[in-house]
């Protein structure tokens, strides 16, 4: 019976993000007025999140609901290679967010002079093609289709590299240098960096004058840090626990991978549905609007 629950919670929860990920994925795109740097980033985590959870949702859906207990190679690894890159780019997409927030509550004055529109693009682009450039570089240390499968069965809940990897059959340390490097780069790179953004920001904020500026740039502030700290706490919580010397069963780390995948994913249309105040006020139009165009057609039916 759990397996059932569990793949309808997963179907559920994969609905939401798709809902609320092209909710504001539309209303970004379809409203001129919204069209600048801070808009233009949370359209690019959007996009993001669903690539990033599509890559997983439909793998664990199909097994848990649909029974279907395998999947074709090229399958695995196409979703394997979107997966890590939605991983990758969520990552920078964060990173280019806290760099926007920091110019913009610092510099506010000059922000639409260091930040424009084009030059948030090219932003975006830079760094999708960095995270092609990374996964390029992992699959091409790892050789995939050269690796011997002697059982060739992915003891976790979707494909990922680990998973690929611990299933064939080769000592699996070597093959993990270059996903380690990455990780690094991720964890401790681009994290600290936004802390120092964030810090920056909050030593800011309590310099100004005006109350309600304060008021205004922290809510901006929160909604990030809240974004910031689920994507981030699953990777950090598995990489504490292997640093203390906790050893996860089978079961916990897939626990720990669903949550990483479906949380941070669910949580952040979420978050910018309801505390951003340009899109909240235009999703309340559209659904008003929506609303008095059924009633009217109910009074004249």
């Amino acid at each position: 019976c759990w397996p059932f629950l569990l793949g309808f919670l997963i179907f559920i929860t994969y609905f939401l993000v798709i809902l609320g990920s092209g909710t504001n994925i539309c209303i970004i795109l379809t409203d001129r007025r919204l069209h600048t740097p801070m808009y233009l980033l949370i359209c690019n985590l959007a996009v993001v999140d669903i690539m990033f959870t599509s890559s997983t949702s439909t793998t664990m859906i199909s097994v848990l609901l649909g029974e279907v207990k395998t999947i074709s190679y090229y399958s695995c690894i196409s979703s394997m290679y979107i997966y890590h890159l939605g991983d990758i780019t969520g990552c920078l997409a964060l990173s280019l967010m806290a760099l926007d927030r920091t110019i913009a509550i610092s510099n506010p004055l000059r922000y639409h002079s260091i930040l424009t529109n084009a030059q948030i693009f090219v932003l975006i682009i830079a760094s999708w093609f960095i995270g092609i450039i990374c996964l390029g570089i992992a699959l091409a240390w790892a050789d995939f289709d050269n690796l011997p499968y002697c059982q060739p069965i992915i003891r976790y809940v979707f494909c990922d590299y680990p998973a690929l990897i611990r299933a064939a059959c080769v000592n699996p340390e070597p093959y993990f240098l270059i996903p380690t490097i990455l990780a690094l780069w991720l964890l401790a790179g681009q994290f600290p960096l936004i802390i120092l953004s964030y810090v920056k920001i909050i030593y800011t904020l309590l310099r100004l004058p005006n109350s309600e500026s304060r008021a205004q740039g922290f809510n901006t502030c929160i909604c990030h840090i809240i974004v910031v700290s689920c994507y981030y706490a699953p990777k950090l919580v598995s990489v504490l626990l292997t640093r203390i010397g906790v050893r996860l069963n089978l079961t916990e780390r897939n626990a720990l991978l669903i949550i990483a995948t479906l949380l941070p994913s669910l949580i952040n249309p979420t978050i910018y549905c309801l505390k951003t105040k340009e899109i909240r006020k235009r999703l309340v139009q559209i659904l008003s609007r929506r609303k008095r165009t059924v009633s009217i057609k109910c009074q004249k039916g």
